[in-house]
């Protein structure tokens, strides 16, 4: 199945209030898991940067498990900052967490100078996503620690939608319905190696996680 594009921007009220409202806890959990399994410790001090961070259940995650970080998070929605900023303040991370509003590549950050970068269900909205591997690699310092999880692409509309009645069944309809676009628009591991390789970043590894998810992941 060719992908199917959907919108970049994710922020209407009810797509803000489903994502924030929603329990990700099994796989948001699962995913700062195994970003610790793969690295480690690291980084125990620093800055990570959050690309795509929608209502920041896992930047916040993220900073509990690196207390000695500092965070910078990234997304282009407002209404969805404005969820993650209030995440953020109720868990008591302001002095640790950064907002930023902007769509890549326009964002202004400093050059090699994130200790780490991570970056969850961003890259399948993008319809360039060369912004996002530039990005990476313009903004991490080298040596550090990439880690960006996406949707998979299903080989076709049919299985996508079991996908959804699988792994969505009891979720809110725009839920079911974000996630089903959302499969249509994800890239293939072929696709995104070959992206790598465009963008100088091909020594990064690709890995299909699951019947539903990729993860990129490695050093700058």
């Amino acid at each position: 199945m060719e992908r199917i594009p959907e919108p970049e921007l994710m922020d209407s009220e009810a797509q803000v209030r489903a994502y924030a409202e929603a329990d990700f806890e099994a796989p948001h959990g699962a995913c700062v898991e195994d970003f610790c399994n793969r690295f480690p410790n690291e980084p125990a001090a620093g800055r990570i940067l959050d690309l795509g961070c929608g209502p920041a259940d896992i930047t916040c995650r993220l900073a509990r498990v690196r207390n000695g970080t500092t965070l910078t998070a990234v997304d282009a929605g407002p209404n969805m900052l404005a969820a993650a900023d209030q995440r953020i303040r109720d868990e008591g991370l302001a002095h640790r967490v950064e907002l930023v509003e902007g769509r890549l590549p326009g964002v202004d950050l400093p050059a090699a100078s994130f200790d780490a970068v991570v970056s969850n269900s961003l890259l399948h909205h993008m319809a360039e996503p060369d912004a996002l591997w530039e990005t990476i690699a313009r903004a991490a310092r080298p040596g550090a620690p990439v880690y960006v999880m996406d949707l998979m692409r299903p080989a076709s509309r049919e299985a996508a939608a079991r996908l959804v009645g699988e792994h969505a069944a009891g979720e809110p309809e725009v839920l079911r319905e974000d996630f089903y676009n959302s499969l249509l628009a994800a890239w293939r591991p072929g696709e995104l190696r070959q992206q790598l390789a465009e963008t100088g970043l091909d020594h990064l590894s690709v890995e299909a996680l699951s019947d539903r998810h990729l993860l990129v992941w490695g050093r700058r």
